[in-house]
């Protein structure tokens, strides 16, 4: 009999059992979330007219899918009591706001250039201690061409701000944040995919964290990040410890890379996106809050959608 050693066949051998033995650890790990003790959030801004027509019944048709961590988009034409009382009516909580800059929200809304007196006022009837800034501050002279789309007009304006205008961000956060941190209240930056574009030798994210106070906390849309061609997980550890939430987002493997607010959306787990291992990445980094988030348009009614991903979020075993 011949014992003579193959060394490709003992490799091969090794790889299928490392394999065997990683596939069943899988199997027998807990779904991520239940393993965490992570809640599955949602952000509100993906439900648009099918729940702002009717406050009480969509907050309680999110309670029975099982979502019970909601972040705003802003106070959806309700004063933050009303709100409020409509979230502890169906037995949902707000953890985090999108307050966005004046030039998008308007004067008369809970924005960026709110009062600090005013915004600790507003959050506390709310119940929420995270205040995020959705979308950098645009340019002063702001405005779409005859014919441009809004996107396009965008991502075209940060590229005319350059450098300038990500450094004007940075500070209006920073000093956000040193007002807001005295009444506990945590101020965060949540990206698109027009951070990423080239800007001579840098990008508007790397001025952004170069210039951001330690205090300022990142909000990383994991879709927006894939859709401008890069790796959410790699992206996660290398800002590990500086990521509180994150928006669970997914897209079509259709979707090109770009830097214009361009994305193919789909459901949580229906798309490119490897959810093993970057929600492994996310828990890694320190992410506190996973919010579902899609972009238009759907092919299904927006809260099946929700649905949808909620039920591939709370299977998953990461």
């Amino acid at each position: 009999m011949n014992f003579a050693f193959d060394r490709r066949l003992f490799l091969a051998g090794m790889t299928a059992m490392t394999l065997t033995a990683t596939t069943a650890s899988a199997k027998q790990r807990k779904p991520f979330f239940a393993r965490t003790g992570a809640k599955i959030g949602i952000q509100l801004y993906m439900l648009g007219d099918e729940l702002t027509k009717d406050i009480d019944a969509g907050f309680a048709a999110l309670a029975a899918i099982g979502y019970r961590d909601l972040e705003l988009p802003g106070l959806l034409g309700k004063s933050p009591a009303e709100l409020r009382a409509a979230a502890d009516r169906a037995g949902v909580k707000f953890s985090s706001i999108h307050i966005g800059p004046a030039q998008l929200t308007g004067p008369s809304a809970l924005n960026f250039d709110t009062g600090t007196q005013a915004t600790v006022d507003a959050l506390g009837t709310l119940g929420i201690t995270d205040a995020v800034l959705p979308i950098a501050l645009l340019p002063a002279d702001f405005a779409p061409k005859p014919g441009e789309g809004f996107p396009a007009a965008l991502a075209r304006g940060f590229q005319q701000d350059g450098v300038d205008g990500w450094k004007r961000t940075a500070d209006a956060l920073n000093k956000k944040a040193a007002a807001l941190s005295a009444h506990g209240i945590t101020v965060g930056y949540h990206n698109h995919n027009v951070e990423f574009a080239p800007l001579g030798k840098t990008t508007g994210w790397d001025v952004l964290i170069g210039e951001l106070d330690s205090r300022v906390q990142l909000e990383l849309d994991l879709g927006w990040v894939a859709a401008a061609g890069l790796d959410p997980a790699a992206m996660l550890l290398r800002h590990k410890g500086r990521v509180r939430w994150v928006h669970v987002k997914d897209l079509k493997p259709s979707t090109r890379r770009n830097y214009a607010l361009g994305i193919d959306p789909t459901e949580v787990g229906s798309g490119r996106i490897d959810w093993l291992r970057v929600l492994d990445a996310a828990h890694r980094a320190g992410v506190q809050r996973y919010y579902v988030e899609q972009e238009a348009p759907y092919k299904i009614a927006r809260f099946d959608a929700a649905a949808k991903s909620f039920a591939f979020l709370d299977r998953v075993r990461a």
